[in-house]
C-alpha cells in the first residue's frame, strides 16, 4: 500500500466559470489558473502522483506549456491514473476536503463523488469528498479564492 497528500489553492477571477471536482458550479466567479483552475482535482493529482512516487502535477503538466492553457483537469485526472495503472497501482480509496468561505459546495459534493470515481475507475463508495470554511479567516475566510487537500492510498 502507499499513501499520498496533495494540496492546491488559486485565487477566484471573474469571468471564469468555477469547476470543482469535475462540476460546474454556480458562482459569480471562478478560479484563476493556466488550466480550468480545479483545486480538487489538482490536490487529488498530486496526492495520487506522490503516492506513487512521481514527483508533483507541475512537472507532469507544467503551466508554462500551452497545450495546458484552459485544459479540463479532469483530463490531467485520467491521465495520471492511466499512468498508475501503468505501473500496476490502483486506487483504494481517497479523502478529499475543500475549504472554502462560498459558495455553498454541499449540494454539489455527490456530483463531485461520482466523477473522481469514474475518472479514477473505482468505487464511489472510496470517495470521500467534504467541505468547510476558515470562520472568515485567510484568504478562504475572506472569499478570495479556494483551497483543497487530498489523501489517497494507492495498492498494487
Amino acid at each position: 500500500m502507499l499513501i499520498g497528500q496533495g494540496f492546491d489553492a488559486h485565487r477566484f477571477a471573474p469571468g471564469r466559470p468555477l469547476v470543482l471536482g469535475g462540476v460546474e458550479i454556480p458562482h459569480d466567479q471562478g478560479m484563476l489558473a493556466h488550466s480550468d483552475g480545479d483545486v480538487l482535482i489538482h490536490a487529488l493529482c498530486d496526492a495520487l502522483l506522490g503516492a506513487a512516487g512521481l514527483g508533483d502535477i507541475g512537472r507532469h503538466f507544467p503551466d508554462t506549456d500551452d497545450a495546458y492553457a484552459g485544459i479540463d483537469s479532469r483530463i490531467l485526472l485520467r491521465r495520471v491514473i492511466e499512468s498508475l495503472h501503468a505501473r500496476g497501482l490502483r486506487v483504494h480509496n481517497a479523502d478529499m476536503t475543500l475549504i472554502a468561505q462560498r459558495p455553498k459546495l454541499a449540494p454539489h459534493i455527490p456530483g463531485m463523488v461520482e466523477v473522481l470515481a469514474a475518472d479514477m475507475q473505482c468505487d464511489p463508495a472510496r470517495v470521500n469528498v467534504k467541505a468547510t470554511t476558515m470562520e472568515h479567516m485567510g484568504f478562504t475566510g475572506r472569499g478570495e479564492g479556494i483551497a483543497a487537500s487530498a489523501s489517497v492510498l494507492l495498492v498494487e
